[in-house]
């Protein structure tokens, strides 16, 4: 089966209007792509200056399109009060009519947002604050909190990795997807789609592999290393307006 494609963009500085990343994203909508998908931070190292929120962005995007796929990618959970997380994923989820993907990792203080606000640094902790939060919203989703989020049997998660740490996949291997980052190329992913397959406990179920490319990559090495999702990024952390205007014109690789 053939990989569905998405944008993977950084809400910062010229793409920090919400206005224009909904613009953006129903253009991409009409061209074909299947998904638009932003980083989600609270601050980011120099020279990025501007930082839009990345759930009110999608909110304006879910309102300009009815087909794509939309999340955050990724989301840390050590910096994120569950029961915030739910009401907006839920409420996410109903706007777009259940288009909602929820990208989750560890986080990093690399770009100064977790320490300078008093979160936790440690990455042990931050682990074990990942696992028990994901347990926790999961429970929200299903009853505890109404309304219920439109998909069934929740929210689809996507666990992030980084190359060549495994530790990752078997959390990832419990949820939906994996979404690892800085693979060499696609023979990395064929490593880690074997690994997951193994950890899993039903390898049949549904599971969402994504790899992330540069613009105007060949999708099919990376389909035949089995993505199901290639995400068109290497806009940098100070996307152009006019590069992402151009991938988007280009269509979905292989399109």
């Amino acid at each position: 089966m053939a990989a569905k494609h998405g944008l993977f963009l950084a809400p910062f500085d010229e793409l920090v209007e919400p206005t224009l990343l909904a613009e953006l994203a129903q253009r991409a909508e009409a061209r074909g792509w299947d998904g638009v998908f932003l980083w989600d931070h609270v601050n980011y190292r120099p020279p990025t200056r501007a930082v839009a929120d990345p759930w009110v962005c999608m909110g304006a995007m879910a309102s300009a399109t009815s087909r794509i796929r939309l999340g955050p990618l990724v989301t840390p959970l050590s910096r994120r009060r569950v029961q915030k997380l739910a009401r907006e994923t839920v409420t996410l989820d109903r706007l777009s009519a259940g288009r909602l993907v929820l990208g989750v990792g560890l986080g990093s203080d690399n770009n100064g947002e977790l320490e300078p606000f008093g979160e936790v640094v440690d990455p042990r902790e931050r682990a074990v604050l990942l696992d028990e939060r994901l347990a926790r919203l999961t429970a929200l989703w299903d009853g505890e909190f109404e309304p219920p989020p439109v998909q069934l049997p929740r929210i689809p998660i996507w666990v992030a990795s980084r190359w060549p740490k495994r530790r990752p996949l078997r959390r990832a291997a419990r949820w939906d997807g994996l979404f690892p980052i800085e693979l060499p190329g696609p023979e990395a992913l064929a490593e880690l789609a074997a690994d997951v397959r193994e950890l899993r406990e039903d390898p049949e179920a549904p599971f969402d592999l994504v790899a992330e490319v540069p613009p105007g990559t060949d999708p099919a090495p990376w389909e035949g290393a089995g993505a199901t999702w290639i995400l068109t990024a290497g806009f940098g952390q100070q996307p152009p307006e006019a590069d992402v205007r151009e991938a988007i014109e280009a269509g979905p690789p292989g399109g």
